[in-house]
């Protein structure tokens, strides 16, 4: 007798299973997607798509077209409780699902501040933030200057200051841009990576500050760590992603951060038949880093050990790779790209991280 598996989350980890869902279905098995949107953006592409490199169909992928073209029920809604007792779910809409076997892919989010103003500032998280960031600014430049502050010195924050920066350049409109960057910039990788990033953006009349965190971010005023403030129009927060509370809500075990504890097959340390993948998971064998790249590697692991635990079968052991391919799109048609030992920017640095973000954005599409 089949089974039913339920997909929650269509993240990086889930697209190659979402793309097999056939396989479920040919084997016996029933399949519910449950995603809390009809699309899901791939936020590799996000910051091109603040600035205008990318319209916004060109980055996201139509989860309800792909799930139920391939035989799956598809249900609009957030998980809010997972009872792994009784193998359910329960939904925001007060509605509740039973499976067999569970896959969670819930992505991460960026905390606010307390008492943070609604209206001006945004997370990073979810991607469709920045298409509302984009509408709003494109507003506001037609009347006046504007004061952003990006807060976040890591890989995020570097790309949205600099596609930031084109935005106001492509509308014709002058923008004060200013990057609070924690102790230094990008301080996890070496130093030639600072530098052409440093480059890039300084160069372009991007303000940087380091050796300061923010302290506080009130109505049009963000206060630092060291006493300034910043008069800004609006803020980015780009900095502390983190899982939903979904598992320590739930009682389920969850790392430091609180993402599902997960051992080497990507499957729940107390639950069997309950797996994940991508930034909402945590990983018992070693910490892996918030980057979208171990859960594209997630992907064919995913599909092949909730493939085997339904029929029977081996499971597949993730090992996270030791160094990734690191592209920052600086926003001006250039990117910094470290692989291994090389670094390098320029014009060819993007040329080449475009054709493997679309090349990405293929292989998925409905």
């Amino acid at each position: 007798m089949g089974k039913h598996l339920v997909v929650v989350g269509a993240g990086h980890a889930h697209l190659t299973v979402l793309k097999n869902l056939e396989e479920f279905k040919d084997s016996g098995h029933r399949v519910t997607v449950v995603s809390s949107s009809v699309r899901h953006y791939y936020s590799g592409m996000g910051p091109g798509m603040l600035s205008g490199i990318y319209r916004p169909e060109e980055i996201r992928f139509n989860v309800k077209k792909m799930s139920e073209d391939r035989g799956a029920a598809f249900v609009e809604d957030d998980v809010v409780k997972i009872r792994p007792q009784e193998k359910k779910i329960d939904l925001r809409s007060g509605n509740e699902i039973s499976y067999d076997l569970l896959s969670l892919n819930t992505g991460s989010y960026v905390p606010a501040m307390e008492a943070t103003p609604a209206d001006s500032v945004f997370m990073v998280k979810p991607i469709e933030t920045l298409l509302l960031a984009r509408r709003r600014i494109i507003e506001d430049l037609q009347d006046k200057d504007l004061k952003i502050t990006v807060v976040g010195g890591g890989p995020t924050g570097v790309e949205v200051a600099g596609n930031l920066e084109r935005l106001a350049k492509n509308e014709s409109g002058r923008c004060r841009i200013t990057l609070v960057a924690g102790t230094r910039l990008l301080a996890e990788f070496k130093s030639s990576v600072r530098k052409h990033a440093l480059k890039s953006l300084t160069s372009r009349h991007v303000r940087i500050i380091e050796g300061a965190r923010v302290a506080a971010v009130k109505e049009r005023k963000t206060e630092l760590s060291n006493g300034d403030v910043l008069e800004n129009d609006y803020v980015f927060m780009a900095v502390g992603v983190k899982p939903s509370s979904l598992f320590m809500d739930s009682g389920l075990p969850a790392g430091q951060d609180g993402g599902m504890l997960v051992n080497k097959f990507l499957q729940s340390v107390a639950y069997p038949e309950l797996f994940g993948g991508g930034d909402c998971i945590s990983f018992e064998p070693r910490p892996l880093a918030k980057v979208g790249v171990y859960a594209v590697r997630q992907n064919p692991i995913l599909l092949h050990n909730l493939l085997n635990t339904l029929n029977g079968g081996a499971l597949q052991e993730f090992v996270p790779q030791e160094t990734f391919l690191l592209a920052l799109n600086m926003g001006d048609g250039t990117a910094v790209v470290r692989w291994h030992s090389l670094v390098w920017g320029g014009a060819l640095g993007f040329a080449l991280k475009n054709y493997l973000d679309r090349k990405f954005m293929r292989a998925f599409q409905a």
